[in-house]
């Protein structure tokens, strides 16, 4: 029988808080974080808005000579590790060991760290590169920091499957603490890609919205008639994961029960999901399983819901086929109409939303749901435009990712 594993501590930098107190409150409240864009001059682009995370000072949570040396995703995890971290009741020294690991989803690394050292590469020759130019921008870094400030010192892991990368790690660490490998996992995802190369590069693959750069509180809008494209996030989300007994042991808060993980892959395309929608379906189904629940237990799914034309109908087909009739009776919503698309922190963000909702008893809403999308089968409950309170004593969350990746989580209310 595997170890039980639950959750412990929540971290969060988002574009709507940069704690978890202040993102779940405007989760509550149905607060926007997308904005014209601030990090880089976007007068030229066709994308002038993103969601981006405000009045962060990183200071606050690393010691500023350290934080110096480290690209904006970075930043992120480290700040939203110590967080959580501090949340489950940990210090340095407490956490300091073999028997904790962590592991951390990615999707792109530092892009303003390249995009600076590639501008000093191509206008005064290689000689003029940033000296720290790999080190800060290369994947693992965010992972890499987090275990260095903190002594973990067991499995160091940084996962990327692009927008599921979160979700993912979320999964794989499920995975490490059930195993025994360690007792205590440092989990999630970061992302920080609003940079001119970042947003043109996007906005050339035709998936970001070009239409809203007036009115940008409007531009998520996952399954809504007159959605166009994701609006680019950024963040960190992390979560504690720990043994049971474990946490029991040293008298732990327990939010929730990391129940289950599933993983699949469409074969299908590059970017676009199985219309079908049965490679998300096929995770869907694994993760319950593998949680021990029926499809009936799950009263909200916390949907990838990436507000394009091709995601949001493969999305609703994909939940139809796994949960059945049932699919008309739980509550979905797309957080990301609210938070924007945060790519490698995508899903640990909101599966922390989905945690904060069992402990809450609040079905967070998909905003500016205003003309629901009938014609292309997005007739589900997506909890248009206000939350709704009710007891939540399970929940799922999906990731979607470039390359076919599916990733989903399963979450339980805690029952010793």
């Amino acid at each position: 029988m595997s170890r039980r594993v639950v959750v412990t501590g929540l971290g969060a930098v988002t574009p709507i808080g940069n704690t978890v107190d202040e993102t779940w409150a405007s989760v509550r409240a149905g607060k926007c974080g997308v904005a014209p864009i601030t990090l880089f001059d976007a007068t030229n682009f066709a994308v002038k808005i993103a969601a981006e995370v405000k009045d962060f000072d990183v200071t606050k949570w690393v010691d500023r000579k350290e934080a110096r040396k480290m690209a904006r995703f970075t930043q992120f995890v480290a700040a939203a590790a110590a967080q959580a971290i501090a949340d489950a009741g940990y210090t340095k020294e407490t956490i300091s060991s073999e028997k904790a690991g962590i592991l951390i989803g990615n999707g792109i690394g530092g892009f303003e760290i390249l995009e600076a050292g590639m501008k000093k590469y191509f206008e005064a020759g290689n000689a003029r590169i940033p000296p720290l130019t790999i080190p800060m921008m290369i994947a693992n870094e965010g992972a890499g920091n987090v275990s260095m400030m903190y002594g973990i010192q067991g499995p160091s892991w940084t996962l990327a499957t692009a927008c599921a990368s979160g979700t993912d790690a979320l999964g794989a660490a499920l995975d490490l603490v059930r195993s025994g490998r360690v007792d205590v996992c440092v989990s999630g995802g970061t992302e920080a890609a609003i940079t001119g190369f970042g947003i043109g590069s996007f906005t050339i693959l035709q998936t970001l919205a070009t239409s809203f750069n007036d009115r940008p509180e409007k531009a998520s809008r996952p399954f809504d008639r007159d959605r166009e494209g994701f609006i680019m996030g950024e963040g960190s989300g992390v979560l504690i994961l720990e043994e049971l007994e474990h946490a029991l042991a040293r008298g732990a808060r327990i939010y929730a029960e990391f129940a289950g993980y599933g993983a699949s892959s469409d074969a299908y395309h590059i970017t676009s999901p199985n219309p079908d929608g049965s490679g998300g379906a096929l995770a869907i189904t694994r993760a319950l399983e593998d949680a021990g629940v029926r499809p009936e237990d799950v009263q909200y799914y916390n949907a990838h819901g990436t507000s394009t034309p091709v995601n949001d109908p493969a999305e609703t087909l994909m939940i139809k086929r796994a949960f059945g009739d049932h699919a008309k009776k739980m509550k979905i919503s797309s957080t990301k109409s609210m938070t924007g698309h945060c790519v490698g922190a995508a899903g640990a963000i909101e599966a922390i939303i989905s945690i904060k909702a069992i402990n809450d008893g609040f079905y967070p809403p998909t905003i500016n749901l205003e003309n629901q999308d009938y014609e292309h089968g997005c007739d589900l409950d997506y909890v248009p435009n206000v939350g709704v309170e009710g007891k939540i004593d399970c929940v799922a969350s999906g990731s979607l990712g470039f390359g076919g990746h599916n990733g989903v989580v399963v979450m339980k209310r805690f029952v010793k």
